[in-house]
């Protein structure tokens, strides 16, 4: 179950902090096919339009990305969910690793399901606009890192889930040892004909199953740290 969040007012805009606007969000979720109560519940807790810039809040709750600059973006909340349902799979939440903070909410959204989630961010602009968007929501097990995502989080590994959030040439070999036995990650992939499509890694011991999914469309993975 979502953790109970407040919904602080930074906008007048009509509906921007209203539970019923995101709660039309999810209407949108389930009627696509996100079944996961848990993720629908954490969407309609986190308040997206927190996390855009003032002159988007307007846009908040449509199924799109938008950008937050340095040529990044906020994902569509589709692809969030889906990214998310995939990987917890209706496993018992653990410890995760989200690899590309960008603006804060899907490392929200994490943090309202999982008991403990690290975050990493290349862009120092970034991932202090991100601590500055997460404030109030007073997320305690939520832990921001200014570092290369290609690394990962040695440190706190092992991790029970990876969440990806743009897209790689190829399966990250730091990432795949940082993950927990039986744990999983869900990164998009760049295909070699073109196009991305999202690759869920499954940990079996010392073996990993791939299994090729939808097709997205994310910015490209980046390594060092900017």
């Amino acid at each position: 179950m979502a953790r109970t969040l407040s919904d602080p007012a930074r906008t007048a805009g009509v509906g921007m902090t209203s539970a019923r606007t995101r709660a039309r969000m999810v209407a949108r979720l389930r009627s696509k096919g996100i079944r996961d109560e848990r993720v629908l519940a954490a969407m309609a807790a986190v308040p997206r339009h927190l996390f855009v810039d003032s002159a988007l809040e307007s846009r908040a709750y449509e199924d799109s990305a938008l950008p937050i600059g340095f040529s990044q973006t906020i994902s569509q909340p589709f692809v969030v969910a889906r990214m998310i349902e995939l990987v917890l799979q209706e496993r018992t939440p653990g410890k995760t690793l989200e690899v590309g903070t960008g603006c804060g909410y899907q490392a929200a959204l994490l943090a309202t399901i999982c008991p403990e989630v690290y975050s990493i961010e290349r862009i120092k602009a970034l991932h202090e606009r991100a601590r500055r968007n997460l404030l109030a929501l007073r997320l305690a097990n939520l832990r921001l890192v200014h570092g290369d995502g290609y690394a990962g989080l040695e440190q706190a590994a092992p991790f029970h889930s990876i969440i990806v959030a743009a897209a790689a040439p190829h399966l990250p070999q730091a990432l795949a040892r940082q993950l927990a036995p039986d744990g999983r990650m869900i990164l998009p992939l760049a295909q070699p004909a073109g196009g991305q499509r999202l690759l869920l890694v499954e940990r079996r011991g010392r073996a990993y199953q791939e299994s090729e999914l939808d097709p997205v469309h994310f910015v490209p993975m980046e390594a060092g740290k900017a």
